[in-house]
């Protein structure tokens, strides 16, 4: 079935017969061919097929409403579109078209009409640029150098900003009064780093019907206009933040209008690896720094050097030639999208102000990250973050306000409170001996007489940190020390509140709290540098590990002291102690040895003696020496021992050695911090005995300020003899010294066999000593020391010890206390050297 051609239809009714007769008229000269006709119609056709697609494309790429140079270019069509865009329509009459219809329209601009404030106070001026570049000199010395603009251009960034890797920017412009939105939209169109998105938001603001207007006379697609009637408030825009999938934010307050330069910069220099980890802006404030009195002035006192520092500031002259880190950045920020989400990790201190220090504040205590000031290039605004600084002074701003002031000198005296390492605490390094945790009142009662006793102690510094939040209030803390409220709101370093509630709330992990406790103590511990951070020994296991991890990040001497709380009031004495020895608290070990054979009464008594004693929370090995024919009684005794303060050791000889042997192998130090002490099971020790041990070997050891390489032991027995002279004269210790001190402890060159604690090194040289001169014979290998007793001494290991100190010249110290009291004393039983039945101690 075909298509019949209508015959009444007259030719020039048809196309085909209009084209017939314009061939047959028109051109009659022509020599007519068969099927030209045909073909003519069919080349038309698609002549104006393809005009219809032409168009079709053509208009809907040319539209306004389509952003050419954000599309992706993966379609022929939008190749040949942006050609025929730009060759038919220019960019510039475009732009010229659009802003001249609608942009121009409802645009409207701030009135500037004075000049730039500038302070004629010489000195302010001074104190201002004294403290600017003390600064300048510190970060320069301290940051591997700090680089000017230039400088910071040729370093090696990750973005390639003139390639394919460039990064996609998203820039948040935040807007409530200021009638600046057409000039920060115009610079951002002009950058030489194009943007990906640009949100206009506006939270509560009086002027959002006009603010989207003129976001709808760009007719940008890039673009967006936010807003909301509830006024989210300064934390508003970085909220809308977490939201976009850019790469970096720029962050932008409505009185900063940026050079064109300025995204170029920024993308570049937060690509480097020294400030990737960064947040980067144009202005910066440095935090108040404490003044003579101890206490920090507020950031808005004047005429003051302490207040701190704006940067940059034209009133005194002040600019920003090299990059310099600040305590929290102003008016605009440029982060990583990724950082952004480090705001939210605590509850703000208030909604009502203080982002910008809340910002730094939290990036700098969870991802360790800076806040930096960029440079500029004085005579290329067009590099300047903030082109016009004079629109500061246009408008209310709230960090005027009496008020808003005062929340924000809480807000950061309770950072700096907190662990904020300011560039004050990073310029003045702080001494002091402790720093007391607490978690709990219960633990800041049982903490006081030991925070108490240092704070009373000249020459000591003690502050203590507590919980905070529901568990340990500031102020109930304070009650329980007997300290005024005020201690809690003074900028002064006293007591420490961490809010820890601020950052867990209502949870049943506990990730919160030790995150909290971590996080706060670390910056704490690095800001003051406490010779010993010191806790109660029961603490929370979530609080002790995250106080375990805060000391041992940090690189200086700190050290962790668990006290039991009943020990608490026994270590007072740590207070009287050198500062300088302190940081030696955990150094030493102490192991007890007890020789014991057959005396199995004798040692039961002593082993209650040392369960009853103090240990502070210390670990201290035990091991039990005994020789081959010790009884089955013994046996029993020591096995049913328990010994919750340390391992428990027990050897036994196969063959009989004798006391020689039984005392001199029974202990042999595994390093030069493990010290020993010997005990044979007649003795008895005091409760006491082990606070003597730490003290002196602090005090006279462990302390760099005093020097006594020869101290070999310390002594827990204060002799009333002198028991190597013929005839044992009496001996007083306290009458010896009546006039330099009656009871200062003392050094003698005689060891001690009641209660002692040998140095690892002295032992070791004992050791050798012994391997040379130990014979089975006494008689073959005599040792004379002139006029001694020991020379007629022929099975005594201490004969040996004594004559290697009089050789070397070693002493051992000795405790020296009223009455001659003692650490340790010897009952004087039955044993090796001992054959009298009936001696008895008299008390």
């Amino acid at each position: 079935m075909g298509l019949a051609r209508n015959p009444n239809i007259r030719s020039g009714d048809s196309l085909e017969g209009m084209l017939s007769d314009y061939m047959g008229g028109k051109a009659a000269k022509m020599r007519p061919q068969k099927g030209s006709s045909t073909k003519v119609v069919t080349i038309l056709t698609c002549l104006q097929f393809s005009f219809a697609v032409y168009a079709t494309f053509l208009l809907y790429y040319m539209s306004p409403s389509i952003d050419l140079s954000s599309k992706p270019d993966f379609t022929w069509a939008t190749r040949i579109a942006q050609s025929w865009k730009h060759f038919i329509i220019p960019p510039h009459v475009v732009s010229h078209v659009v802003e001249s219809k609608s942009v121009v329209d409802v645009c409207e601009h701030e009135k500037i009409d004075f000049e730039q404030k500038k302070s004629n106070d010489a000195l302010m001026i001074k104190l201002k640029t004294e403290l600017y570049q003390e600064l300048r000199d510190f970060q320069n010395k301290n940051l591997g150098g700090t680089e000017t603009l230039s400088e910071l251009m040729l370093m090696k960034s990750k973005w390639d900003l003139r390639g394919p890797n460039k990064p996609k920017i998203t820039v948040i412009l935040n807007h409530f009064k200021r009638k600046t939105l057409c000039s920060q939209i115009d610079s951002l169109l002009g950058q030489t780093l194009q943007f990906h998105h640009v949100w206009v938001v506006a939270f509560g603001s009086p002027n959002e019907e006009s603010l989207k207007r003129i976001v709808d006379s760009y007719n940008d697609s890039r673009i967006s206009f936010i807003s909301s009637s509830y006024d989210f408030k300064y934390y508003g825009r970085f909220q809308m933040a977490l939201q976009t999938e850019a790469d970096l934010v720029y962050i932008v307050d409505d009185d900063m209008i940026p050079g064109k330069k300025m995204l170029q910069i920024l993308a570049h220099v937060a690509g480097t690896d020294k400030y990737m980890n960064s947040v980067l802006g144009s202005i910066g404030r440095i935090l108040p720094f404490r003044q003579k009195d101890f206490i920090f002035p507020s950031y808005r006192k004047f005429r003051s050097k302490e207040a701190g520092l704006y940067l940059p500031d034209p009133a005194y002259n002040i600019t920003v030639d090299r990059i310099v880190q600040a305590d929290f950045l102003s008016s605009s920020w440029f982060l990583s999208a990724e950082l952004v989400k480090t705001l939210f990790i605590e509850t703000p201190f208030t909604f009502m102000t203080g982002e910008d220090l809340h910002l730094s504040y939290q990036l700098q205590k969870y991802r360790n990250a800076g806040s930096f000031v960029l440079p500029v290039d004085p005579n290329d605004k067009e590099t300047w973050g903030d082109s016009e600084h004079r629109l500061a002074y246009v408008s209310e701003t709230t960090v005027i306000f009496k008020d808003t002031v005062q929340v924000r000198d809480d807000q950061w005296w309770k950072a700096l409170s907190t662990g904020y390492i300011t560039q004050w605490a990073a310029m003045n390094p702080q001494k002091i001996d402790v720093l007391f945790y607490a978690h709990s009142v219960d633990e800041v009662k049982a903490l006081a007489p030991l925070l108490e006793k240092f704070r009373s102690t000249v020459g000591k510094k003690a502050y203590i940190v507590v919980s905070g939040g529901s568990f340990c209030p500031c102020e109930d803390a304070a009650a329980a020390l007997k300290w005024p409220k005020i201690v809690c709101t003074e900028r002064r370093f006293k007591i420490m509140d961490l809010g820890v509630g601020a950052l867990s709330g209502i949870s049943n992990s506990e990730v919160p709290v030790v995150q909290a406790v971590y996080a706060s103590m670390k910056g704490l511990i690095k800001i003051h540098n406490p010779s010993l951070v010191i806790t109660v020994a029961d603490a929370d296991s979530n609080v002790m590990k995250a106080l375990k991890m805060a000391v041992e990040t940090n690189t200086n001497s700190s050290k962790l002291v668990l006290l039991p709380r009943s020990s608490v009031t026994k270590v007072l004495w740590m207070a009287d102690l050198r500062s300088t020895a302190l940081p030696n608290w955990n150094r030493m070990t102490l192991s007890i040895n007890i020789i014991t054979q057959n005396r199995v009464n004798s040692l039961a008594r002593l082993l209650k003696a040392l369960s009853d004693a103090y240990y502070i929370g210390d670990q201290v090995p035990i091991t039990f020496n005994m020789d081959s024919k010790v009884d089955e009684a013994t046996i029993k005794l020591v096995n049913s021992f328990n010994w919750p303060h340390g391992t428990k050791t027990l050897r036994r000889r196969i063959i009989q050695g004798g006391l020689i042997r039984a005392v001199s192998e029974s202990w042999y130090p595994s390093s030069d911090d493990d010290f020993g002490l010997l005990l044979e099971d007649d003795i008895e020790v005091s409760p006491y005995y082990y606070l003597w041990i730490k003290y002196a070997l602090l005090a006279y050891h462990y302390d760099p300020q005093i020097s006594l390489p020869e101290l070999s032991s310390i002594s827990l027995y204060t002799p009333r003899l002198v028991e190597v002279v013929k005839e044992r004269p009496k001996w007083n210790a306290t009458d010896f010294f009546k006039h330099i001190h009656p009871n200062t402890p003392y050094l003698h060159q005689l060891p001690c066999s009641w209660g002692a604690v040998f140095f690892p090194k002295q032992w070791k040289e004992f050791y050798v000593y012994m391997n040379m001169r130990f014979t089975e014979d006494p008689k073959q290998n005599p040792v004379q020391i002139p006029k001694s007793r020991t020379n007629g001494w022929q099975a005594s290991w201490k004969k040996f010890l004594i004559d290697m100190m009089y050789l070397r010249g070693y002493v051992s110290l000795y405790p020296n206390f009223p009455n001659q009291m003692s650490f340790s004393t010897n009952h004087m039983e039955p044993g090796a050297h001992i054959a009298a039945k009936n001696n008895v101690v008299k008390t």
